[in-house]
């Protein structure tokens, strides 16, 4: 066995059902992972403090085995001098955490359908405004904008047909988008979903799987979209913002930053519904403190 100083970089662990397989086990050194970590920094926000370091090792793995790379200097290598930008696109998705589900934080909707809609609607009447518009920014794989298409569909009933909304949601990872899209999830991955919801908004497909009604699934627009980005490619502005989770992951600076921004493409008056882990000082002079984690653009 081993010493611990004497492990490599890299090491072949074969497989003890299968003697004829050997796998590569990658492991990182320091100076490797800080230039990971400056690059997803640099281009995405996330923040890789040291505790994610175990975490870039278990989700990167397989991208180094199948692209060949005999250590993760070699893969940082040729992720910045791909032309095409894809490889970074991969690292990302694959490092960027995905784990979410359907009415997750379940008090932010109740307060969504109960005090945000109604006021929402008050306000595009009053500006004489023809369309409601909210933006999941960060949208995983889809659980978020569908239930916040949900309430939104249970909340105008058949009035519904008669009212421009719509749900942008994006994301960074392009394999969580293409999950979203489909529309298509597990019985275990809807059981948070209310008997009455479930029954109204999903159509029992085959086995376990069940997918969401297409009423509900044409009031989302998915798009990938790096929330780095200085500017946004918006026309309106939105009603509401949900951007849970996400800001955990970012510094103060690149935080505050992003807290700008969407005050920037946000109607006066409009919410902004962040984790519950999260939250914004209640100094800002952008946003109104309403209760935690929900907050009202100024």
């Amino acid at each position: 066995m081993w010493e611990a100083a004497s492990v490599p970089l890299w090491y072949s662990r074969a497989d003890p059902e299968r003697c004829d397989v050997v796998e590569t086990v990658f492991q990182i050194s320091d100076h490797e992972f800080q230039l990971i970590s400056s690059l997803v920094r640099q281009r995405f926000g996330i923040d890789l403090g040291e505790h994610k370091r175990t975490l870039v090792i278990a989700r990167l793995q397989k991208v180094l085995r199948e692209g060949g790379f005999s250590d993760f200097r070699t893969y940082y290598d040729y992720v910045v001098n791909d032309p095409s930008g894809q490889a970074l696109l991969t690292m990302v998705d694959r490092i960027s955490t995905n784990h979410t589900f359907f009415f997750r934080e379940k008090e932010h909707f109740d307060f969504f359908r109960t005090t945000a809609l109604p006021r929402i609607v008050e306000m595009i009447k009053r500006k004489g405004q023809k369309s409601l518009r909210i933006w999941s920014a960060g949208c995983s794989s889809g659980e978020e904008p569908y239930t916040l298409a949900i309430v939104i569909s249970d909340y105008f009933g058949e009035s519904l047909s008669g009212i421009d909304a719509g749900i942008l949601a994006t994301d960074i990872s392009v394999t969580a988008l293409e999950k979203a899209k489909t529309g298509v999830y597990t019985k275990e991955q809807i059981a948070r979903v209310p008997p009455m919801y479930r029954q109204r908004y999903f159509i029992h497909l085959q086995r376990n799987s069940y997918a969401v009604q297409q009423s509900i699934k044409d009031l989302v627009l998915f798009r990938r979209l790096n929330l780095m980005r200085k500017d946004y490619p918006f026309k309106e502005r939105f009603h509401a913002i949900f951007c849970r989770n996400v800001m955990i992951y970012f510094d103060y600076k690149t935080r505050q930053e992003l807290l700008e921004r969407f005050h920037r493409y946000m109607e006066p008056g409009g919410y902004l519904v962040i984790g519950q882990s999260e939250s914004i000082s209640r100094s800002s002079t952008l946003y109104r403190y309403i209760c935690p984690s929900i907050y009202q653009r100024v």
